[in-house]
C-alpha cells in the first residue's frame, strides 16, 4: 500500500488549476491554428485570430484566458493501492481550489445554496469532485474548470431506443443549433451515449478531456464523431457567431452500457478553451 500525504493532492490541485486557466492547452491550440486556416470567413478568421492572441498574451504575462473562470472541476482516477494520509480527498481537492483560487486572482464564481440566497462562497469551492477506482498506486488528477456560458448551453435527453443513431445525432445537433453563439465558439463537444441519467452527463463532462487525435476505439462510434462535427460544422454558427465554416473544433463521443430500454444522451458543449490540465502522482 502506497501512501499519498493529502497535501500533495492539495498543492497539485492548486497547481493544476492555475495552469488550467493561464494556459490553453497545446492540442487546443493546433485545433485552432487549424481552424485559422480552413475559415472561409473574414470575420470569423479574424475572431480566431483574436483568440489565438489572447492565449498567448494570456501565457506569457499570467493572466486568466477568460473572465469566467468556471466552476473547478476535479477528475481523479484514484489506484487502488493508495492511502491517502491526512485530510480526506474532498478535503484536499477544494483545499487545492481555495489556494489556487485565492492566489491566482482568479474570478470566484460559486454560490453556496442555488436557488434563495445564492450567497457567494468566496473562494470558488467545493470542488466537484469525480473519482473513479482503477488498478495501480498511482493518482491521476485532472483539473477542469468549466465557465457558465457554455455549461448552460448543455443538455440531456432519454430517448427510446427505436431512436438509434439518427436520434443521437438529430438531438446533438439541435443542441448545438439550438445554443448559436451563446456558448463562445468555435466549441467542442462531448457526448455522452449510455450508462444511466447521471452516468451519461460525466461520460460527456469526461469526453472533453480526451486529447485531440486520440480516435474512439470503436469504429461505429468514431464514424458517429466524424458525421456530428460535419454536420455542426454545415450549420453555419461560426466563431463567435459571425457565421462561417468553423463551429466546432472537434466532437468527442463516450459510451456505457444501459438498460434495455433506455439510450441516455448527454451533450456537454465546451468553448474553444476547453481548459484542462492533468498530473499523475
Amino acid at each position: 500500500m502506497r501512501e499519498i500525504p493529502s497535501e500533495l493532492i492539495a498543492q497539485t490541485v492548486e497547481r493544476l488549476f492555475w495552469e488550467a486557466n493561464y494556459i490553453l492547452p497545446p492540442d487546443m491550440i493546433s485545433l485552432l491554428r487549424k481552424g485559422e486556416k480552413e475559415e472561409t470567413s473574414p470575420e470569423a478568421r479574424a475572431v480566431l485570430e483574436s483568440i489565438l492572441e489572447n492565449a498567448a498574451l494570456a501565457a506569457e504575462g499570467e493572466y486568466p484566458l477568460c473572465q469566467d473562470c468556471g466552476m473547478a472541476a476535479v477528475f481523479v482516477d484514484l489506484g487502488q493501492e493508495i492511502l491517502i494520509t491526512g485530510d480526506s480527498l474532498e478535503a484536499a481537492a477544494t483545499e487545492g481550489v481555495r489556494r489556487a483560487y485565492d492566489k491566482g486572482y482568479l474570478r470566484k464564481s460559486i454560490v453556496g445554496e442555488p436557488l434563495f440566497e445564492r450567497k457567494n462562497t468566496g473562494d470558488n469551492t467545493p470542488a466537484l469532485l469525480r473519482v473513479r477506482i482503477v488498478p495501480g498506486d498511482k493518482i491521476k488528477i485532472t483539473a477542469a474548470p468549466k465557465g457558465a456560458g457554455s455549461e448552460n448551453m448543455s443538455a440531456l435527453t432519454m430517448l427510446s431506443p427505436a431512436a438509434g443513431a439518427g436520434g443521437v445525432e438529430e438531438f446533438v445537433v439541435d443542441t448545438v443549433r439550438k445554443a448559436g453563439p451563446n456558448p463562445c465558439p468555435p466549441i467542442v463537444v462531448g457526448v455522452g451515449v449510455g450508462s444511466n441519467f447521471e452516468g451519461v452527463a460525466d461520460l460527456a463532462k469526461r469526453a472533453l478531456l480526451r486529447p485531440e487525435g486520440e480516435i474512439n476505439p470503436h469504429p461505429q462510434y468514431s464514424a458517429l464523431e466524424d458525421r456530428l462535427l460535419h454536420r455542426i460544422n454545415g450549420l453555419g454558427i461560426g466563431a463567435a457567431g459571425y457565421g462561417g465554416t468553423v463551429t466546432a473544433l472537434g466532437v468527442k463521443v463516450e459510451w456505457a452500457p444501459t438498460h434495455i430500454a433506455s439510450l441516455p444522451v448527454a451533450v456537454s458543449i465546451c468553448c474553444h478553451a476547453n481548459r484542462h490540465s492533468a498530473a499523475v502522482i
